[in-house]
């Protein structure tokens, strides 16, 4: 028998919607205020998966200005067998002020999944989550949430469902409400139809996106309803099992919820799939907060437990429980393939950049990022500081592990001191931590300096800054547990030199970029990164010699 360890995929990899073509499986996730948007793995074996590509990857969408959390929402995949495409639909959250969630909700199609991509259709304003269904008959559906924002009424609001012409881009009729949720813990959301036997199923995220998260489901003789809830009346799949009553409470979080006994935390949000061996599993979203703390810097990762259907057509987990495991059992008869290291080492030599970068709020472009105009080398031209929304000069990787050490050689030569060049941590433009090279009007050269952002406020971490003569340098950052060291050396057979430790890096996560106590601030989880800013002239740049992740 063979175990799938989860998470399968560690690291920002939210919202996960999978399916099967033939024998291969291809899960898709959320990516927020990052670009390329929407990541789309690969695996032939559920538990070893790849990155093989990004949905949105030439500007289809402007997220310049995004505010955390908003941007690239829960993409749902699915494979229309009739015309043999790949569907994508997602949200892209624009504003959540005054908890009036506007959200414009598109489709793209694929013959390859791969790509090309087709250009985004509209499909609705009216939520967020949208997912399509295609059905035996040839018809398509539409399911996402109806966002509730009157006085009185039950938040978030209802499931609704609607027939859809793909091909005209057209609603078909009514949307019609077909639930509020089938438990008692609330903010029903993330809506998927799926069909078996005579019954359609309708599997939704519950309880929000944190301690009381959970995956419910429905079923009936007919697409619109009227759904009943399975027999329990809980979650199917929670790493909270015990009961809450939330309907209406806007409360995510939900830390009370904790489970001190599971490693897994906030299981939900799930996506199912039937196996080329006759198996069924579901995808769904998981944290691991820091020990002694309620803090997820990896974020919202992606799990999957295996399932089976009840005697009396019910679906549940393969051992009757409802709580979501860090281990489950393999499908049968499939050999595991190798597992595969999440270390990155990039050097730059050829055209292509590891697929895995990804650029806050911006395009990847080569006009300020290439490994073109100085071969071995990327080649990153400064621009917007790193507390801008709109045009930084970022190239990050998702962190995938709690202890890790992360490495690159920079070549820089600022005339100024709104020129730097660096590496560091990064959650969004008003949390990070970067350690980089500037210019010194007092030294009159180049020097090394270490600045922090927490929840918007700037602070300088080193009271002297480090000459570095030939403006050449290495830097490494070690993170152990939200715990960070960070060295530095100006040759390349020199020892490493302590640029500052025990800097308290806890904050860079999922619930650490909030100001208001006890809330969710953001749903991407940690990055590293390279990047430079030029706030003199636009004229500097920088040029980074490799990028090295070791997790341990």
């Amino acid at each position: 028998m063979t175990m799938i360890n989860n998470p399968i995929i560690p690291g920002m990899a939210p919202d996960p919607s999978i399916i099967r073509v033939d024998d291969e499986y291809y899960i898709a996730t959320s990516t927020f205020h990052w670009n390329p948007g929407i990541q789309i793995f690969k695996s032939s074996d559920l538990a070893n998966w790849e990155l093989i590509n990004f949905a949105l990857k030439k500007g289809e969408v402007d997220l310049r200005g995004t505010h955390t959390p908003a941007g690239i929402w829960a993409p749902h995949l699915s494979y229309d067998a009739f015309t043999k495409k790949y569907w994508l639909a997602y949200s892209h959250m624009i504003n959540m002020a005054g908890r009036e969630f506007n959200a414009d909700s598109y489709a793209m199609w694929a013959e390859d999944i791969h790509g090309p991509w087709s250009a985004p259709m509209y499909l609705t304003s009216i939520g967020f989550d949208p997912a399509i269904f295609h059905d035996d008959d040839g018809k398509h559906y539409i399911s996402i949430l109806e966002w509730e924002t009157r006085e009185g009424y039950q938040a978030p609001g209802h499931i609704v469902i609607a027939e859809y012409d793909l091909e005209k881009g057209e609603v078909i009729g009514a949307w019609h409400r077909v639930t509020q949720g089938f438990t008692s813990r609330g903010c029903a959301e993330a809506p998927q139809i799926y069909k078996h036997k005579d019954y359609y199923y309708l599997i939704i995220a519950a309880g929000g996106t944190g301690y009381a998260h959970g995956v419910e489901i429905g079923r009936s003789t007919s697409i619109f309803g009227p759904y009943e809830p399975h027999p329990s009346k809980e979650p199917i799949i929670t790493s909270s099992p015990r009961h809450l009553f939330s309907l209406g409470d806007p409360d995510a979080g939900h830390f009370e919820m904790y489970n001190p006994h599971s490693l897994m935390q906030k299981a939900g949000h799930g996506s199912l799939v039937q196996t080329h061996t006759g198996e069924w599993y579901i995808a769904h979203l998981m944290s691991r907060p820091l020990e002694g703390t309620l803090l997820n810097p990896l974020g919202r990762e992606t799990s999957i437990q295996k399932m089976k259907w009840s005697q009396d057509g019910w679906l549940e987990m393969e051992d009757g429980s409802n709580l979501a495991k860090m281990e489950v059992k393999g499908m049968e008869g499939v050999q595991l393939s190798p597992v595969g290291s999440h270390d990155i080492h990039d050097h730059f030599d050829d055209i292509n950049y590891d697929i895995r970068f990804m650029t806050p709020y911006r395009k990847q472009e080569a006009s300020w990022v290439n490994t073109i105009e100085r071969s071995g080398y990327l080649r990153i031209y400064g621009e917007n500081s790193l507390f801008s929304q709109m045009n930084p000069a970022i190239m990050a990787t998702r962190a995938t592990s709690f202890h890790y050490e992360f490495q690159t050689r920079i070549e820089f030569l600022p005339d100024h001191y709104s020129e730097t060049a660096g590496m560091g941590l990064y959650y969004d433009s008003n949390n990070w931590i970067y350690a980089h090279l500037t210019y010194s009007e007092s030294s009159n050269g180049t020097v090394l300096s270490l600045l922090q952002a927490n929840l918007g406020k700037r602070k300088e971490l080193v009271q002297q800054t480090i000459p570095v003569p030939d403006n050449v340098v290495d830097l490494k950052v070690i993170y152990k547990s939200g715990m960070v060291d960070i060295f530095y050396r100006l040759e390349i057979n020199q020892e490493w030199q302590l640029l500052k430790n025990d800097i308290n890096a806890m904050y860079l996560s999922d619930e650490g970029v909030n100001g208001e106590p006890g809330e969710i601030g953001g749903f991407t989880g940690l990055f590293n990164f390279i990047g430079s800013v030029d706030a003199h002239q636009h004229d500097s740049y920088a040029d980074f010699d490799f990028y090295s992740v070791k997790n341990f």
